[in-house]
């Protein structure tokens, strides 16, 4: 993949204090967008994530004829098709960066009557898709990739597919949600086992659309052939993209930072237990619900963090927080140790990777292992960061400059705007020290 050439300059700032809405939760909007066009009727989506991914994703729906409308910013009203109105899109189907857009499609499209064509940005087009393609396959599907398992996926349509009874190699929430929605069109009922309990957005969006769904954590089964009916849906504030502030103002002296209706969907918050391991000091205020979705302000004040070693029962509620807490354990007292994580390695980048050869170019000691590392907290210096493309290695090393004893220089940036665009501008506005340069 090619680099970009904008980067950040991440130095010293002051305290973060202040109170941030964070843009709407990523994997919310995807699903929010999917399900509304599959309604019958119309939708109102409020919260929606002004991210390049989650607008990949409205614009794949348009390509199949559903009218989506965009009154203002981060709404969106989706005038539903029905679960068999979709249409034969004119060309491939684009997904950006989105593994979440293009595996769930892939088990939507998978039912379809037309063929139909996914295809992704460079770094998507090097993720394993076999892991959800050949489930889809024992159901019924016809979908063939290109050599080695990756994109583009080549959907073959009128396919009669059948429920089935599967229990999870890995704990996905994506591969489950695709074979989930395979299931809305297979005959008879389609049940997922997962081997440790992932998010269940999709589970509980289902069932805010109307559709009968049985679940509970590590279980989820449906009978296919259900209809879904339109219902407006609040997006709450993303985890992912608030964790980042989460572990700055943990890790920087003298913070104390209110983040507004941060969606805290019980198997996604894992950092939150991890961080609170480390001795961090973070309060659940207000709480209340969106759209199914368990929602509350988080306070988060300064602490000193000691290191800990992170229970691996822990690991898939907080799989896209890692690059976050690989900062809060370089600025924390002693050792942290994580392992059962191999599935950083194919994530937008290998993240074990790269948060270990980032950190050690800032004079951090980093053991890598194969599913994990071990990070020694200790003074984190001045160096040049390559992100590889990806946004949460990108967003990780803004915090790590906030305590580095020199400028600490971030290559490749851009796509930070696939999940939280305005990042940098909301971090300044709380007190980071952060330029942007081209």
């Amino acid at each position: 993949m090619s680099q970009s050439q904008s980067y950040w300059i991440a130095r010293p700032g002051t305290a973060l204090h202040g109170e941030l809405s964070i843009p709407g939760d990523k994997s919310i909007s995807h699903r929010a967008v999917m399900f509304a066009a599959l309604a019958d009727g119309s939708s109102r989506i409020d919260g929606f994530l002004e991210g390049e991914d989650t607008r990949a994703t409205a614009r794949i729906f348009q390509q199949m004829g559903v009218r989506i409308e965009t009154p203002d910013a981060s709404t969106r009203i989706v005038h539903g098709v029905g679960i068999d109105g979709l249409q034969a899109p004119a060309g491939p189907l684009d997904c950006g960066n989105a593994g979440t857009g293009m595996r769930l499609l892939a088990g939507l499209l998978a039912a379809q009557r037309f063929d139909s064509t996914l295809v992704g940005a460079a770094s998507l087009s090097k993720r394993p898709m076999r892991r959800v393609t050949e489930p889809l396959a024992q159901m019924g599907a016809r979908i063939d990739t290109a050599a080695g398992g990756t994109p583009p996926l080549h959907i073959h349509g009128g396919q009669a597919l059948q429920g089935i009874d599967y229990a999870l190699p890995v704990a996905s929430a994506q591969l489950k949600s695709a074979l989930l929605l395979a299931g809305l069109y297979a005959q008879g009922w389609t049940q997922i086992t997962e081997p440790h309990p992932t998010r269940d957005y999709t589970e509980r969006m289902l069932r805010a659309f109307g559709l009968v769904i049985d679940f509970e954590p590590g279980k989820a089964s449906l009978q296919g052939g259900q209809r879904l009916r339109a219902t407006d849906v609040v997006v709450p504030a993303d985890f992912s993209s608030a964790a980042f502030f989460i572990v700055a103002a943990s890790i920087i002296p003298g913070s104390r930072l209110r983040l507004r209706q941060v969606g805290l969907n019980p198997r996604r918050t894992g950092l939150l237990a991890a961080l609170r391991l480390m001795g961090a000091d973070i309060v659940q205020l207000d709480a209340g619900e969106q759209g199914g979705e368990v929602v509350a302000d988080l306070l988060v004040r300064h602490a000193p963090l000691h290191g800990a070693v992170i229970p691996e029962a822990l690991v898939p509620d907080m799989i896209d927080e890692f690059p976050a807490l690989f900062i809060a354990a370089a600025a924390a007292r002693g050792q942290t140790v994580v392992s059962g994580a191999a599935e950083l390695r194919v994530k937008e980048s290998d993240r074990l990777a790269a948060m270990a050869t980032g950190l050690r170019a800032l004079g951090v000691r980093v053991d890598e292992v194969a599913d994990g590392a071990t990070i020694h907290g200790g003074p984190i210096g001045p160096g040049s960061i390559q992100a590889h493309g990806d946004h949460r290695i990108a967003m990780a090393f803004a915090i790590a400059g906030q305590l580095a004893t020199g400028p600490v220089r971030v290559h490749d940036v851009d796509n930070v705007a696939t999940s939280f665009p305005g990042f940098d501008a909301l971090a300044r506005g709380c007190g980071f020290g952060l330029e942007c340069g081209a």
